[in-house]
């Protein structure tokens, strides 16, 4: 099943990359793309457990669904989340 999500405090490429990275460890993620431009993550999904997972991992990372709460942690952990991707994507 194709879902997407509209997300919050997603910014740039470094955001991205992470998003990409971490998402990409759930299993039964697949087809996953991440558009800066929309605030958006699609991917398709085997099961609704897999949604849940995605959706946890996103407000783990900092970047919650766009009707959630964010707080300041959560933007905190999106600026840590995006430096970390900057780095990892320019190693890369």
């Amino acid at each position: 099943m194709k879902t997407t999500l509209v997300i919050q405090n997603l910014k740039c490429g470094g955001c991205a990359h992470t998003i990409s990275s971490k998402l990409n460890t759930v299993p039964g993620v697949e087809n996953l793309i991440v558009d800066v431009e929309t605030s958006q993550v699609s991917f398709n999904n085997t099961t609704p457990e897999v949604l849940v997972a995605v959706k946890q991992k996103l407000k783990a990372l900092g970047y919650p669904e766009a009707d959630a709460e964010n707080s300041v942690l959560t933007k905190a952990k999106s600026y840590i989340s995006c430096a970390t991707g900057k780095i990892a994507n320019h190693d890369a």
